[in-house]
């Protein structure tokens, strides 16, 4: 399996995040930086439902629509979305026209609001990985699933959260900063802020 990549600027990437300019900067900027707040989280829960069976660039390249559609991922707000809300979300190109996962993100996000104190941020983060686990040298070291990632999509399920399994967990977790699966030449290995 491949190691980290010597992109055009010099600097060393996991390989994924060379592989094109808009993975690039997700993967310099964003991916493996801690994400808090509730609201920040249940976008991250609902793109990677939405991402489920796709590639990622599908949905990065759609965020903004998914955005728009999902009135910012205000909790609140798409607590509320009613039939009429789902209806008109599946005529919406701007996003993942899919029945059971716009449900789903609906259904969340009142499973979000019902919550108790400290709220999707705490239940989260109660599920960081171990920092002093050893860097991934290669893609094929970096797991799919992880007892954390297990037990997360265990505590998301037990809250009513849907399209939360195991895998779709540790890609949440990855993306969120709760682990840090950049490999061990990759120039962003290490730098997200405690």
């Amino acid at each position: 399996m491949t190691g980290a990549v010597l992109g055009a600027d010099g600097l060393r990437r996991c390989g994924w995040g060379d592989s094109s300019d808009d993975y690039r900067v997700y993967h310099d900027t964003e991916w493996g930086r801690p994400v808090h707040g509730d609201q920040a989280l249940f976008e991250r829960i609902s793109l990677e439902a939405f991402q489920s069976g796709l590639s990622w660039i599908t949905i990065l390249r759609r965020r903004e629509g998914f955005r728009a559609a999902f009135a910012g991922f205000e909790i609140a707000k798409v607590a509320a979305y009613g039939p009429e809300d789902a209806e008109r979300l599946l005529q919406d190109e701007g996003i993942i026209r899919n029945r059971a996962k716009i449900a789903a993100t609906v259904a969340n996000a009142k499973a979000a609001l019902e919550l108790p104190e400290g709220g999707l941020d705490e239940l989260v983060w109660r599920f960081a990985g171990d920092p002093a686990r050893p860097a991934p040298r290669t893609l094929g070291e970096v797991p799919a699933v992880t007892p954390e990632s297990t037990a997360l999509a265990k505590e998301l399920k037990k809250h009513g959260f849907r399209f939360v399994g195991p895998t779709t967990a540790y890609a949440l977790m990855q993306a969120c900063g709760l682990v840090d699966d950049h490999l061990a030449d990759c120039h962003a290995r290490g730098q997200r802020p405690r």
